[in-house]
């Protein structure tokens, strides 16, 4: 196992610096789909769509072959170096080229998107949702919509399809139920078991998705320039991060999925993808929690927030009409699955999360070997704790040690020990 020191150690990467790599925007072409797009008229937003929609598709099967070979690259994590530029565009032109062939493998057999979203975008009803998402996530955080869209530029993907991808659930509810697939809804559930004791201060998740996911992920390692530097695990074609990340301020997230009813959910919302990458900027824990609950959000999420530093960890429940609740973890070992635990909020009763709490209630937590086997447990079949599909996959699991100030990556079964990546945290 390597490990550099300086907040980026790793071991078995291929690492790309891309310091040099950032392009000025006025090289590339404006994309086709974009923020005026969305603020034109409902009729023309469509013609558009399916103009892109047609183009794009027709090339994401032209390409299959090559990004067959890309997946198999893919398989190994890799960690790409990125800044420090001018603009949060430049950024993710930056990671879109160079992650072009696996976010457009993503977009070919990833069937939420091509089934559910993208069904749905092309559609007459869809245009006002995606206006307001638009209108709002832009008015609100700028540059972050900038690196969006920096990334549909550097991939060639058309931007509707990256914007998709980004709000995929602020969208996925309002799809009506005969076009949505239970199975294929299903797309991230995460597990978390937290402690803060005398003996030990520990945050293990595991990064659960659908199995679409599966080698379609990396890491981000970049530096802002303002400075700031943080590392993410990223969803090819989003924005960093969706999972879990840190920054040299030595605070790090990890995140939790939870399942409000459809009366908790509000029509075209700030996306929870453009708070948890402005979550990566956070100074602070009081920074962090500030950052959550100035949004007011479609879908509301579950934050764990670690300040190494101040060895603390805080869970933060969140809900629609800036609703917030926060547990601070202590000695007894915490678990959260994907429903909420201490925040008032009508919730939809998912039994594979139901049967994760009640299986970890029974394990043992004394150590943090402990933590790692209850991760890594199988022992419901039919709701396991570490999943290996059909539907759903344990990508990987996240250890964050707040005494050893490291975040350790593992992406086989936590049981056997085997860490693929050390990071050590500022």
């Amino acid at each position: 196992m390597n490990n550099d020191g300086n907040g980026g150690g790793f071991v078995r990467a291929k690492v790309v610096t891309a310091s040099l790599g950032c392009r000025s925007e006025t090289t590339i072409p404006d994309a086709r789909l974009e923020t005026a797009s969305f603020l034109e008229t409902a009729e023309a937003a469509l013609s558009e769509t399916a103009n892109l929609t047609a183009d794009s598709g027709n090339q994401y099967v032209k390409d299959k072959v090559k990004t067959e070979t890309a997946m198999e690259a893919a398989k190994k994590l890799e960690i790409y170096e990125v800044g420090p530029c001018e603009d949060p565009y430049q950024i993710g032109f930056s990671i879109g080229n160079h992650f072009s062939n696996l976010i457009r493998s993503r977009l070919s057999t990833d069937s939420v998107f091509n089934h559910q979203l993208l069904p749905f975008a092309q559609s007459p009803q869809a245009q006002p949702l995606l206006r307001s998402l638009s209108h709002n996530n832009t008015t609100k955080f700028p540059n972050y919509w900038n690196e969006m869209r920096g990334i549909a530029h550097g991939s060639a993907v058309p931007f509707l399809h990256i914007m998709i991808l980004n709000f995929r659930k602020e969208i996925l509810p309002f799809i009506s139920k005969p076009e949505r697939v239970e199975d294929e809804e299903t797309i991230d559930d995460c597990s978390d078991i937290l402690v803060v004791s005398d003996t030990m201060a520990v945050a293990v998740h595991n990064e659960d998705a659908n199995v679409a996911l599966v080698g379609h992920t990396y890491l981000i390692k970049a530096t802002l320039s303002n400075g700031l530097s943080y590392t993410a695990y990223t969803y090819a074609g989003e924005l960093p991060s969706c999972a879990f990340g840190f920054n040299n301020h030595g605070l790090a997230f990890t995140l939790n999925s939870v399942p409000p009813a459809e009366s908790e959910i509000v029509a075209g919302g700030i996306g929870r993808n453009f708070i948890s990458r402005d979550l990566l900027e956070a100074t602070s824990l009081e920074d962090a929690i500030t950052r959550i609950c100035s949004s007011l959000v479609s879908v509301g999420h579950s934050y764990n927030i670690i300040d190494i530093n101040l060895r603390k960890i805080l869970n933060v429940e969140t809900a629609s009409s800036q609703r917030l609740s926060v547990h601070e973890v202590g000695s007894t070992p915490f678990f959260h699955a994907n429903m909420y635990l201490h925040l008032e909020v009508d919730q939809v009763h998912d039994q594979n999360s139901i049967s994760r709490q009640n299986r970890a209630a029974l394990l043992p937590k004394r150590s943090k070997q402990d933590l790692l086997s209850l991760v890594g447990d199988t022992g419901d079949h039919e709701y396991p704790i570490f999943m290996q599909g059909p539907t759903l996959y344990t990508l990987c699991t996240a250890v964050i040690d707040l005494d050893e100030r490291t975040l350790a990556i593992t992406e086989a079964n936590p049981r056997k020990g085997e860490v693929s990546y050390v990071f050590t945290m500022a």
